[in-house]
């Protein structure tokens, strides 16, 4: 069985931010979907994870996991907001998108029957813990 390295970690979270960032390009500029103000938010924190990350691979620079962390901890709990809003678990009358722009609960947050939320809140979970490793491995 094959250990993952901090390397691999930082890698597959490099992977998971470019795929995140690619996808939500794809949805809003090729599906024409227009993102919610939540939306925009969590894309300020995934598209530069894509770069840093990608950047900290290249230059070979294996702390920069700590930027990874920083960056996914902020894009999770904005996902984790909207995944409230989204499940109705928040109060209408608190939700930021409804009064102007594309709503943040409506059926264009599904993709493939899955909210863009929760896909988000994984994906930012994801890239948050394999940033943790990448540290941790380094430290050894």
């Amino acid at each position: 069985m094959t250990r993952l390295t901090g390397e691999m970690a930082l890698g597959v979270a490099w992977l998971t931010a470019l795929f995140a960032s690619l996808s939500v390009l794809f949805i809003g500029e090729v599906l024409g979907q227009t993102p919610c103000l939540l939306c925009w938010y969590q894309r300020a924190f995934m598209f530069p994870l894509a770069i840093i990350l990608g950047l900290g691979l290249w230059w070979q620079d294996w702390r920069v996991g700590r930027y990874g962390i920083a960056l996914a901890a902020g894009g999770a709990a904005v996902a984790a907001w909207h995944l409230a809003l989204y499940s109705g678990l928040v109060p209408e009358r608190i939700q930021p998108c409804t009064a102007t722009g594309p709503s943040c609960t409506d059926d264009n947050q599904l993709v493939l029957g899955i909210p863009i939320p929760l896909m988000a809140f994984a994906a930012f979970t994801l890239i948050g813990l394999l940033s943790a490793l990448s540290i941790k491995e380094t430290q050894k």
